[in-house]
């Protein structure tokens, strides 16, 4: 039998930061294409729009918090 990988966790902040980065660059473009295209779409898509946004600045949350998490795994500290 092999032996488990050891739990290495050093590159979590980096992966972290990376993807709320990425949240919220999401969240910028849908808040623009809901301000450039707010009269053509009906409103369960503004509705739907709006909806994952406050999703992902939950999400955005949750991972602010897990970077609290990992900080004494940080590499670099």
């Amino acid at each position: 039998m092999s032996k488990p990988k050891p739990d290495d966790r050093s590159n979590n902040k980096d992966r972290i930061e990376n993807t709320i980065g990425h949240t919220l660059q999401n969240m910028n473009e849908a808040r623009d294409y809901l301000k450039a295209h707010s009269e053509e779409l009906s409103e369960e898509e503004k509705r739907r729009i709006e909806e994952k946004n406050k999703r992902r600045a939950e999400s955005i949350e949750g991972m602010r918090e897990e970077l609290k998490d990992e900080a004494p795994y940080d590499r670099y500290e």
